[in-house]
Parts: C-alpha cells; sequence; structure tokens
C-alpha cells in the first residue's frame, strides 16, 4: 500500500474531478454520432484511466473510477424537465454506461508493470 501523503491525496482528488469530467462529456457525448460516439467516448475513458493509472498509481485509478461512476450516474437519471441523456432501450447507451466502467476498471487491475518505467516488461537473457 502507497504511503498516503497530502501529495497523494491532491492527485486523487484531482482525478476524482477528471473522472466526473469524463463521465459528463461522454455521457453528453456519446449519442452524437452513431456509433463512432461512443466508441471516441470510450477511448477518452481509456486515455484518461490509463494517464492515473500511470501517473499516480491504482489509488488514482480507483478515484477517477469514483468519479466517472458519479458523472454518468447523475446524468443517466431524468433530468427536471423529464429528458433523459442515455435512454434504457437503446444499446448504445448500455454501451456507454457499462463500457466506460469496464474500460476504467481493466485499467484499475492490470498488471502494474505495464505502467511503470522502472519494470521492464521481458527479462532479457543473461549472457555467460
Amino acid at each position: 500500500m502507497p504511503t498516503l501523503t497530502p501529495r497523494l491525496v491532491l492527485r486523487t482528488a484531482g482525478f476524482l474531478l477528471l473522472g466526473l469530467l469524463v463521465g459528463a462529456v461522454g455521457t453528453v457525448m456519446h449519442r452524437s454520432l452513431r456509433p463512432w460516439g461512443v466508441l471516441v467516448c470510450l477511448l477518452l475513458v481509456l486515455a484518461a484511466a490509463v494517464t492515473a493509472r500511470a501517473a499516480s498509481g491504482w489509488l488514482a485509478s480507483v478515484g477517477l473510477l469514483v468519479g466517472l461512476f458519479a458523472g454518468v450516474q447523475v446524468l443517466s437519471g431524468r433530468g427536471p424537465g423529464g429528458d433523459v441523456l442515455v435512454p434504457a432501450d437503446g444499446a448504445i447507451g448500455w454501451v456507454w454506461a457499462i463500457g466506460s466502467l469496464v474500460v476504467a476498471l481493466a485499467v484499475a487491475v492490470a498488471p502494474r508493470r505495464w505502467f511503470a518505467d522502472d519494470i521492464p516488461l521481458r527479462r532479457r537473457p543473461s549472457t555467460p
């Protein structure tokens, strides 16, 4: 477990805010140009998740995941005028709501060596 420092807490809070932003933008834009809009929004989630994991580790990834979940869920509900940004009867809405969380979670549980500069991906054979 990483040592909890003020810097790590601030980074995690920053990635939580980034997750809220990505969730809000993706929820608004995922139906913009079918089916490419949802694909671009999922790539945005992937980029943010990889950035969080590479910059600050799994704790920042969890912060991003919490912010993403909150942003998508709040904006998926019925608005004050009765409008809905993610209708339940369309497949693209389900792909966005479930897919965004799956992408971020997959990055969060991926091996640490994929995101670290100091750990080689593969050991080179030693020469005698």
